[in-house]
C-alpha cells in the first residue's frame, strides 16, 4: 500500500516541537492517537477545498476566526457557543458587504499547540519549560505544569471532538438561523458607540424582511457550514490522525478541515513542509514581512505542484506599516506562478505591541489599518481579497486597545484572560466585520466600474 512518503518527515528539520519527559509515554499516546476515530472526514474536507477555490476565483469570501491558544479549560458549552455566534455574526455582515458566500472557519477544535520563541521561561530566577499549548504543558508556572506530557496529546484530541461535536449542533439545529444572527446584530447596532453602522444593519434588515415577505424558509437559512481548522504544528499528533482515506485512497489530515504552516515553521527544505505537501487537506501558510518572491513561487511549487484552485491559502501577516510595501510584490509573484491561491490577510500576528503596564496587546487601529491595506493594494492589482484571518473570542474581554469600547491600558488589568496573545473581543470583532464590509462594498463596486 503507498503510503504516499508521509514519514519523509523524520529525516528533516522539525522546528518548534516539544522534548517530551518519555519517550515511552510518546509511544503510547501515539499509538492510542492512531487507533482513535478521525476528528473529520475526507468528504468534508473536500467540500472546504472546492468552497475555497470559489473564494480564491473571487466569488466567495473566507471569515477564518477563534482563539489564539484554545485552553481545555475554556472548552465549556458556553464559551465554544460564544465563539461561534461572533463568527455568525460577522459573516451576515461581511455576506452582505461582499453580495458573496461567507465560508465560515474556526480557530478551533485543534488550536492547542503554539511555537514559541524559545524553549523556556525564567521567573523570578526559576527557569522552566516555555509554556507551548496545553496539548504539550500547563500554563501555571509551576515545575508539574510545564512538563511537556504527551498524555495531554489525547487530551486535545478529546477536547476537540467534544468541541466539534458542539459546533455540529450549534450550526445545523436552529442556532446558526440567518434572521437569528442577524436579530443578534441589531443589539450591536442599538449601542450609541456603533450608530455609524445602522445604514448596512438596515440594508440587512430590509434584506430579511423581504425574503420573509417572499415566503423563503429553506435550509440553508436555518443552518450553515462550519469548518475548523488550527495551526499544522506538532508531528506526535498530526501524524497518528493522518489516515489513507477508503473512498479516494489518498492522505486526509483528520485533526481538522484546513491546516496552516506558520510562519516559524514554513521552510522550504523543512519538515512542516514536506510532511503537509503530502496530504489532501487544502493548506495555509503565513506569510510575513520577510517573505520573498522566491519564497512564496518555492512555496507554490512545493504545496501546490498541480496548480489546484482551493489547495493554496496564503495568509499575509505583515504589519500595517508594511503590507502596502511588501504584499505587492507577493500577489504578483503567485500571479506569474499560474496558481491561483486564495489570498487573506491576518491582521493580528504583525501588530504586536507591549504595554507600559507589560501586556501584550494590539491595537485596533492598526488592525484595521492592516486590512485596509490589504484591500488598497488588491484593488490597486485588480485581484480579490479573498478573506479574513482574526484572533478573536466571543467574550467580554479586554485584550485588544481602542475600538468603539476605548479599550485602554488600564481596562487591560481588569479584564484580560488570554494565555498567549491578544484577542479582538466580541465587539471588536462586529466593529471589524462592519468596516470590512464598507470595504468589501468598495471593491465590488471599483471590480465594475
Amino acid at each position: 500500500m503507498n503510503d504516499f512518503g508521509l514519514d519523509n518527515y523524520l529525516k528533516l528539520e522539525a522546528k518548534q516541537q516539544p522534548t517530551w519527559y518519555s519517550q515511552e509515554a510518546l509511544a503510547e499516546a501515539r499509538s492510542s492517537l492512531s487507533k482513535q476515530p478521525p476528528l473529520v472526514f475526507a468528504g468534508e474536507v473536500d467540500t472546504l477545498r472546492s468552497r475555497l477555490a470559489d473564494a480564491a476565483s473571487g466569488n466567495a469570501f473566507l471569515l477564518q476566526g477563534g482563539d489564539c491558544a484554545e485552553t481545555f479549560a475554556d472548552a465549556t458549552a458556553d464559551r465554544i457557543r460564544n465563539r461561534i455566534k461572533t463568527v455568525l455574526q460577522m459573516a451576515v455582515v461581511l455576506m452582505y458587504g461582499s453580495s458573496l458566500p461567507v465560508i465560515k472557519m474556526g480557530r478551533m477544535a485543534g488550536q492547542f499547540a503554539k511555537p514559541r520563541s524559545s524553549d523556556f521561561e525564567t521567573r523570578e530566577g526559576v527557569t522552566l519549560p516555555a509554556y507551548r499549548g496545553d496539548a504539550v504543558n500547563g500554563y501555571e508556572f509551576t515545575e508539574q505544569s510545564r512538563t511537556n506530557d504527551p498524555a495531554r496529546l489525547l487530551q486535545a484530541y478529546n477536547t476537540s471532538a467534544s468541541t466539534l461535536n458542539l459546533i455540529r449542533a450549534f450550526t445545523t439545529g436552529g442556532f446558526a438561523d440567518l434572521r437569528q444572527v442577524h436579530a443578534w446584530n441589531k443589539g450591536f447596532t442599538d449601542n450609541p458607540a456603533n450608530k455609524k453602522y445602522e445604514s448596512i444593519a438596515a440594508d440587512i434588515d430590509r434584506a430579511m424582511k423581504f425574503m420573509q415577505a417572499c415566503g423563503v424558509d429553506s435550509n440553508e437559512l436555518r443552518a450553515t457550514e462550519f469548518f475548523v481548522s488550527h495551526e499544522g504544528l506538532l508531528f506526535d499528533y498530526e501524524r497518528p490522525l493522518t489516515r489513507i482515506d477508503s473512498r479516494t485512497n489518498l492522505p486526509y489530515v483528520t485533526s481538522g478541515h484546513f491546516i496552516w504552516i506558520g510562519e516559524r515553521t514554513r521552510q522550504l527544505d523543512g519538515a512542516h513542509v514536506d510532511f503537509f505537501s503530502r496530504v489532501r487537506n487544502p493548506l495555509g501558510v503565513k506569510l510575513g514581512p520577510t517573505t520573498t518572491k522566491e519564497d512564496v513561487l518555492r512555496l507554490i511549487d512545493k504545496l501546490d505542484p498541480e496548480r489546484e484552485p482551493g489547495r493554496l491559502t496564503l495568509i499575509s501577516r505583515m504589519g500595517a506599516g508594511k503590507i502596502r510595501d511588501e504584499l505587492p510584490k507577493l500577489i504578483e509573484a503567485a500571479k506569474e506562478s499560474g496558481s491561483t491561491p486564495l489570498w487573506i490577510t491576518d491582521p493580528m500576528h504583525g501588530n504586536g505591541i507591549t504595554t507600559k503596564n507589560g501586556y501584550k496587546s494590539r491595537r485596533f487601529d492598526d488592525v484595521m489599518d492592516e486590512v485596509m491595506g490589504f484591500f488598497e493594494v488588491h484593488r490597486a492589482l485588480g485581484t480579490h481579497p479573498g478573506g479574513l484571518h482574526v484572533e478573536l473570542t466571543g467574550d467580554d474581554v479586554a485584550e485588544c486597545l481602542g475600538g468603539s469600547e476605548m479599550i485602554d491600558e488600564s481596562t487591560l488589568e481588569e479584564r484580560y484572560e488570554s494565555v498567549c496573545d491578544p484577542r479582538l473581543n466580541h465587539m471588536q470583532s462586529l466593529e471589524l466585520a462592519f468596516l470590512v464590509a464598507e470595504q468589501l462594498v468598495q471593491s465590488a463596486r471599483s471590480s465594475k466600474a
